[in-house]
């Protein structure tokens, strides 16, 4: 008799926030508030969450780290229960937790949990964060209204994939030849992808500005301080999201971004995109990415499990 295959863990919601670890936490949350455009809501000389524009808590943590990496993914699901049964799961898949479920020690709060993935990068499920106002997303502001995807370098994609869709319950939208797939959570083309790359590291992470219109002031904003694209602005083909990549002064790469093409799920269909010019850029402004944009995006190896140090 063939076994049934198990469930999911949990059905994600939505990418709640993502947390980066940085030799100077201090000098990236000045950045990331005074130029990029969030709020900074708590913090102290170690450690700082800011917000978007949008109803999330917060979006991004900044904490001090002896080398820049990944701290955790944060999503969310709707209810404490989602948030037992899922650790109920992980056990029956012999898949530790880092956390058990509870309270987070955190800004903002929440019920919640946290576990690994294979290539040790910590995965966090949260439930009944504080509620926040959203700012006036559609006003003349240029600000990032929320997280829009990670992408991460990966040494075995098709491995990190599976875990991802078998384990967490996300979908396959679209791949980039062999080289970069892309995964959704909810009507979102992606909210994670990864990259086939000799280690494992982020890559970048994109920010969702309200629209086109938004998305090229902010990158006005950005000039204004000095800070100019290292590649951008244009427009993807997965996804059809428009792109405008930067980096922070830890040299992480963060990304502007509007327009993220939505899924049908009853009729979306997955394509297999071919990595060349005409289709990673759209409208043809960018250019090919230059080889320091990719040295920023490869990152330094992370070896994860920094709960463990």
């Amino acid at each position: 008799m063939t076994e049934r295959p198990q469930e999911p863990i949990a059905r994600l919601r939505t990418l709640r926030s993502v947390a980066l670890r940085t030799p100077d936490a201090s000098a990236a949350a000045e950045f990331y508030q005074h130029v990029w455009g969030l709020s900074r809501i708590e913090g102290d000389d170690g450690v700082a969450w800011l917000r978007g524009s949008g109803p999330e808590h917060h979006i991004l943590e900044v904490r001090e780290a002896e080398r820049n990496a990944l701290g955790k993914i944060a999503f969310a699901v709707a209810t404490p229960r989602e948030v037992d049964e899922a650790a109920f799961r992980l056990a029956a898949r012999g898949i530790p937790l880092v956390t058990e479920p509870g309270l987070l020690d955190q800004a903002g709060g929440g019920y919640g949990l946290r576990f690994a993935d294979p290539e040790g990068r910590l995965v966090e499920l949260s439930t009944q964060v504080e509620a926040v106002t959203p700012r006036d997303v559609n006003g003349i502001e240029a600000l990032p209204r929320k997280l829009a995807h990670v992408v991460l370098n990966t040494t075995d994609i098709d491995a990190a994939c599976a875990f991802y869709t078998d384990v967490l319950g996300m979908r396959v939208s679209d791949w980039s030849e062999h080289q970069m797939v892309f995964l959704r959570c909810n009507s979102d083309h992606h909210v994670i992808a990864f990259n086939q790359a000799p280690w494992t590291s982020l890559n970048h992470v994109a920010y969702e500005m309200p629209s086109v219109d938004h998305f090229m002031r902010g990158i006005g904003r950005l000039r204004h301080h000095g800070v100019t694209p290292k590649w951008g602005p244009g427009r993807h083909g997965p996804g059809n999201n428009t792109f405008s990549y930067f980096t922070d002064p830890a040299g992480l790469v963060c990304e502007y971004t509007s327009e993220v093409e939505q899924v049908d799920e009853d009729a979306w269909l997955c394509r297999v995109w071919r990595r060349v010019p005409e289709l990673s850029d759209l409208w043809g402004t960018a250019g090919p990415p230059s080889k320091d944009v990719r040295s920023h995006m490869a990152g330094i190896p992370d070896t994860g499990r920094w709960w463990e140090k």
